[in-house]
């Protein structure tokens, strides 16, 4: 029985520290492996992605490709970019084994456009989290990301229950986002270290973010989204589920990759601290 289904490209991220896997689906399914799910990853690879790094529980579909989705990430005056060096194939509904179709959690997790938004309805009953941030890229010249506009909202969000972005993917400010926002159950916009925005049927909340060392944030948001997802699933209460995501992703900063990110017994371990230094 799968769990959660997590689909998106895994990626070679170029970082100053070197060469490390990445994508936004690793992230999250790394994350719910880590908090006692069992995972179904649809991804797409060349031969020369390393796929014995993902531990028992998670249960990998690869469709094959010519190239793995590759990154440059870098800074350009204080601002992260990212540069687009090679993409893997697309992730279509025949894809999707059948027997993950039941599962009762699912995230869709594009890095570079490559999910059919179809797949937002491929499912018989999930809890659907999208987070959309690859189809709001576009490659510019030498391969360097840039925004662009998201035309498959509306489509997209009709079968959503969660949806999470980063002000980072916002340029123009979150107009559009809580307009998209207004239309799901569950939503946030992370912020970093000033914590998220959570949105309850389109009302808006402060979520405080946790005290943390920050080493590396890349990755926060996705393990943020799959923890809201996770714990709303297991609570039905999204203040307590917020809070538990705030905790993950401040965690995951304080160290390069998912080294940083939390198993059950860490992450609430983590929520008891953050709960006593706000006062309840």
């Amino acid at each position: 029985m799968i769990d959660l289904v997590a689909i998106g490209h895994v990626t070679f991220d170029e970082t100053p520290s070197g060469v490390r896997p990445g994508g936004s689906a690793y992230y999250a399914a790394l994350t719910a492996r880590r908090l006692g799910l069992s995972v179904g990853l649809l991804t797409s690879t060349s031969s020369d992605y390393p796929l014995e790094i993902f531990p028992d529980g998670i249960h990998l579909t690869t469709v094959a490709s010519p190239q793995t989705t590759r990154y440059r990430l870098g800074q350009s005056r204080g601002a992260r970019t990212l540069t687009l060096l090679s993409r893997a194939a697309d992730l279509e509904t025949e894809h999707l084994p059948a027997a993950w179709r039941g599962a009762p959690l699912a995230m869709l997790c594009p890095v570079a456009g490559e999910v059919d938004p179809a797949l937002a309805g491929a499912f018989e009953d999930a809890a659907v989290a999208v987070l959309p941030q690859g189809w709001m890229r576009k490659r510019g010249r030498g391969g360097l990301v840039g925004p662009q506009p998201w035309e498959d909202a509306d489509d997209v969000l009709s079968r959503t229950q969660l949806l999470v972005l980063s002000e980072e993917d916002l340029p123009g400010g979150d107009a559009a986002a809580v307009a998209w926002l207004q239309q799901v159950p569950l939503g946030a916009i992370t912020r970093g270290k000033r914590g998220a925005t959570l949105f309850v049927n389109g009302d808006a909340y402060h979520v405080e973010a946790d005290a943390a060392t920050e080493v590396d944030p890349t990755g926060a948001g996705d393990v943020f989204a799959s923890t809201l997802l996770i714990e709303y699933q297991r609570l039905a209460d999204a203040w307590e589920a917020a809070a538990a995501a705030a905790c993950a992703g401040a965690a995951s900063v304080e160290a390069e990759g998912t080294a940083a990110i939390l198993d059950r017994a860490g992450l609430d371990a983590r929520l008891a601290t953050y709960r006593r230094r706000r006062g309840g």
